[in-house]
């Protein structure tokens, strides 16, 4: 089988998007799966290799989060999906501005296509309800128009149903976890970092993962100079956070891009935090559980539904009280840590596995297939 994969890719960023299009790559390529990979990264040259090829197309990047293609681009995609021969088309959405014209040009060529939806959504009064109801309804129609759209949660599902995506279109097929490289092991972390005991954040830097009020929290717990919290990631609040809290019980390491750098960083973690506003499955969160580390996080997008019964699960009204009271009782008592730190990864290899996420996917990828060839 040939799958174009229209995903993100970079040398300098790494956050849940890039994961996800490597991680899921890198597994159908080692189940015999021939990926041509398109993606939008300026700062990767196209490549060929017996696993199959990685071209770039042309846009104006302002992230990898708002991509702008250029004039023509439309044109050259449905090029190299037709010279390629394609089987199939898998988009991991938001892709660029050709996005809602994607189902279109892929039904015109006989081809149908996957789309992953990662847009992070809430369901509570705020403003990033507001904002995340915009951007679903926006999507809506493209979605619809999807031969299968890929989840992560029974919630997200239902919002895309009630906004008109057929519900059989819609597979519930969460984000999944390498959990033999991601796994509790010996790390030099700690040491590295000067810990006797270590607590982490992995994520983006801005505002609606409210590392400030984590940051805080930490801090008015004061914990002990042998206690550190470790900040994995940039963004636009970086410097900010810097400037704010400077405390030796803070480090900010700033993007790490090397897998087995943030690896050792998880397994070396007492606890891991994701205070976020919204989500929708953080492959952060899941990477963690799978390394044993004690999970707290708030009850946004799929989070709460992953977590529940295996960590701390915050709610978003009453963050900042919540999160003071789980630091607290993680600062004081290790043996807390250790016990949910064995949930966690009993959770994310029973029900996060990547094994289990890429068999899921292909048996779909040949029912679509099946599909085709029928017509």
């Amino acid at each position: 089988m040939r799958v174009a994969w229209l995903g993100h890719r970079s040398t300098t960023e790494a956050d849940g998007l890039i994961t996800y299009s490597r991680q899921i790559t890198a597994g159908l390529r080692e189940r015999g799966v021939d990926v041509l990979f398109l993606h939008h990264s300026r700062d990767m040259e196209d490549e060929a290799t017996a696993d199959g090829e990685s071209i770039a197309l042309d846009a104006l990047s302002l992230s990898h989060r708002l991509v702008i293609a250029r004039p023509g681009v439309r044109r050259r995609l449905a090029e190299l999906l037709r010279r390629r021969d394609v089987d199939l088309v898998h988009v991991s959405l938001s892709f660029s501005s050709l996005d809602f014209n994607l189902p279109r040009l892929c039904h015109q060529l006989g081809l149908p296509i996957v789309a992953t939806f990662h847009v992070p959504f809430d369901t509570r009064m705020s403003v990033w309800r507001g904002i995340s109801s915009a951007v679903y309804r926006l999507y809506a129609q493209a979605l619809a128009e999807c031969d299968a759209v890929i989840i992560f949660g029974e919630i997200q599902r239902e919002i895309l149903v009630g906004l008109g995506v057929p519900r059989k279109r819609v597979h519930v097929l969460p984000n999944g976890v390498d959990v033999d490289r991601y796994r509790p092991g010996l790390s030099h972390a700690r040491r590295e970092l000067g810990a006797e005991r270590l607590f982490s954040y992995v994520g983006r830097l801005d505002p609606e993962k409210n590392v400030d009020v984590l940051l805080g929290a930490f801090l008015d717990a004061d914990p002990p100079s042998s206690l550190k919290l470790v900040v994995v990631g940039g963004g636009v609040g970086r410097r900010s956070l810097e400037r704010r809290f400077r405390d030796p019980r803070i480090t900010f390491t700033g993007v790490v891009t090397d897998e087995r750098t943030r690896v050792r960083i998880l397994q070396a973690s007492d606890g891991f935090f994701l205070p976020s506003s919204v989500e929708g499955l953080s492959l952060a969160m899941l990477e963690a559980m799978a390394c044993g580390a004690a999970t707290v996080a708030t009850d946004v997008g799929s989070d709460g539904e992953a977590l529940r019964g295996a960590g701390i699960v915050l709610d978003p009204v009453h963050l900042e009280a919540e999160l003071r009271a789980a630091i607290r009782l993680l600062v004081e008592a290790p043996e807390v840590c250790a016990l949910l730190g064995e949930l966690a990864r009993a959770r994310a290899v029973g029900r996060f596995s990547l094994a289990a996420n890429l068999d899921r996917l292909l048996e779909l990828y040949s029912t679509l297939a099946r599909s085709k060839v029928g017509a």
